[in-house]
């Protein structure tokens, strides 16, 4: 019969577990010397990387796998994020732009309402200040309605202005509203000079908010692209001197007497919503009628004819 503890020793031939364990020791301080003084074992360590390689790919895969699907949803959210900001932000600089626009058409307006209230023709007229409510929608009538009527005793033929120059004249009076027909309304007429050298004229509408033309101007006459006409107080509708027109254009034929004066209107006919009225001019002398200065000159004639 064999004995138990014959057969166990038969399968544990060879060294003890320490001998092994103090052998490998020694043999791995040996390797790391010689590797750390030599180098020898670069080739060695580098053919393991290329063999172990796709091993720690393979075992860092599900890692990797997990880190992207990870990333994913987040730049998902992020992204979802991103886009709802983006949307905010264009609202909000939608919603900035239009108050900013707001803000400089006020800024304009308050500019405009100063230049007006520090006119110098305010200390020798009275003055109201309106404001246009409507305008007129046919293109080819030069008309605007202000928001003063008969109840703050507007009358017929007052002069409109704004902070430059004339805009018009008042044609119609209604109970709250007042019909204002501006300078360019074609066949509109206003007495002017040369403020250069005093040279009077009339300045007519030609239907156009960028045009006026000095109609039966003598081609000999001396007027100068660049002119400024302002009004000359005559037949006692407009104040002197208040700015018209620039003249643009002058076109003279030798075969005609006349020349083809384009002016431009220095006032914006066609821009402000405040406007001023002034008050009346002084009530000139009634103009002689015409049977009135020929029958006085028939008799001149006959009391030269009795002497």
């Amino acid at each position: 019969m064999i004995d138990s503890t014959q057969s166990f020793q038969f399968f544990n031939r060879g060294p003890s577990p320490v001998a092994r364990l103090v052998f490998f020791a020694v043999l791995s301080l040996l390797l790391l010397f010689v590797d750390a003084r030599y180098r020898y074992l670069e080739s060695t360590r580098s053919a393991l990387s290329v063999l172990i390689s796709p091993i720690q790919r393979l075992a860092a895969l599900p890692d990797a796998l997990w880190q992207q699907v990870g990333d994913f949803f987040i730049t998902q959210s992020r992204q979802h994020d991103l886009i709802r900001q983006n949307d905010d932000l264009k609202l909000q600089h939608q919603n900035d732009a239009a108050q900013l626009l707001q803000l400089q058409a006020l800024e304009l307006e308050n500019q405009h309402l100063r230049n007006l209230d520090a006119l110098p023709i305010r200390s020798q007229f009275t003055t109201q200040l309106v404001q246009v409510i409507y305008a007129e929608r046919d293109v080819f009538r030069r008309k605007v309605l202000i928001d003063k009527g008969a109840d703050a005793d507007v009358k017929l033929g007052q002069v409109v202005m704004d902070d430059v120059g004339i805009i018009g004249q008042i044609t119609r009076v209604y109970p709250w509203l007042s019909e204002v027909t501006l300078i360019t309304e074609k066949n509109q007429a206003v007495p002017a000079q040369v403020l250069r050298n005093g040279l009077r004229t009339i300045v007519f509408g030609a239907g156009d908010i960028s045009q006026l033309s000095l109609r039966y101007m003598p081609a000999s006459a001396d007027i100068q692209i660049g002119d400024v006409l302002v009004t000359s107080g005559i037949d006692g509708t407009y104040p002197p001197g208040i700015p018209v027109a620039k003249v643009i254009t002058i076109e003279r034929d030798p075969d005609y007497p006349f020349s083809n004066v384009t002016c431009l209107p220095i006032a914006g006919v066609d821009n402000h919503r405040h406007l001023l009225i002034l008050s009346d001019m002084p009530k000139l002398p009634q103009r002689p009628d015409e049977k009135s200065g020929a029958s006085n000159a028939g008799n001149r004639v006959k009391f030269r004819r009795s002497n």
